[in-house]
C-alpha cells in the first residue's frame, strides 16, 4: 500500500512538473527540507531538498518571468518542456526512493506522466493564446502562465498531501489529451469536405 501511495505521488509530482517545472519542483523540495509528506535525505535524491538546488529553482522561476516573450516561442516552448519531463522523472523516482529501494522505474513513468502533461498544456495554451490573439486581448494572454503555474503548484501540493488525487490528474490529462484528438480530427475532417 506504501507503494502505491508513493507511486502516484510520484505521478503527481510529475504531471505537476509537465505543466510548469519550476514552482512544483520548488514545493516539494521546500516540502521535503521541512520533512512534510517527502523526505529524500539518505537517497541519491537529497540534493533536491537542499538550499542551493532550491535557490536555483527559484532563480528559474523568476527568470522564466523576465523571458517569457521568448517561452512563448516553439524553442522555448520546447526547453522548458524538456526541463519539466527531467525535473518530474526526477521527483517521481525521488518520492519511491524516499522509503523503497527500487527506484528507477520511478524515472521512466516520471517521464511520461510529464511529457502527457507537458504536451497536454502545450496544446492547450497555444490554442488559448491563439484565440486571446485573434481577440486582442493581450492582458488575458499574458496570465496564461501564471495560471499554468498554478495548476502546478495545485497538482504539486495536492498529490504530495494526499497521493490519490493524483489520479484524478492524470486523468484529467488523458482526457483532454483524447478531447483535444477529437477535436483535431473533426476540424480536419471537416476540411477534408470542403474539398
Amino acid at each position: 500500500m506504501k507503494l502505491a501511495l508513493d507511486i502516484l505521488q510520484g505521478l503527481g509530482l510529475a504531471s505537476a512538473a509537465g505543466l510548469r517545472p519550476f514552482l512544483p519542483a520548488l514545493l516539494a523540495g521546500g516540502l521535503a527540507s521541512a520533512d512534510v509528506g517527502l523526505d529524500f535525505d539518505g537517497t541519491p535524491f537529497a540534493f533536491l531538498e537542499s538550499p542551493w538546488w532550491l535557490l536555483l529553482l527559484a532563480f528559474a522561476l523568476v527568470a522564466t518571468v523576465f523571458v517569457r516573450p521568448y517561452l512563448e516561442k516553439p524553442a522555448g516552448e520546447a526547453a522548458l518542456s524538456g526541463i519539466g519531463i527531467g525535473l518530474g522523472a526526477l521527483l517521481c523516482a525521488a518520492s519511491i526512493d524516499d522509503r523503497h529501494a527500487t527506484w528507477w522505474y520511478g524515472l521512466l513513468i516520471g517521464a511520461a506522466v510529464a511529457y502527457l502533461a507537458s504536451s497536454v498544456s502545450r496544446a492547450i495554451f497555444g490554442r488559448v493564446r491563439a484565440r486571446f490573439a485573434s481577440a486582442g486581448d493581450s492582458q488575458a494572454a499574458a496570465a496564461l502562465p501564471f495560471y499554468g503555474e498554478a495548476a502546478g503548484l495545485v497538482v504539486a501540493g495536492a498529490s504530495i498531501l494526499f497521493p490519490p488525487l493524483a489520479l484524478v490528474a492524470v486523468g484529467f490529462l488523458i482526457a483532454l489529451l483524447i478531447t483535444g484528438r477529437r477535436r483535431g480530427e473533426q476540424k480536419y475532417a471537416g476540411l477534408r469536405i470542403l474539398r
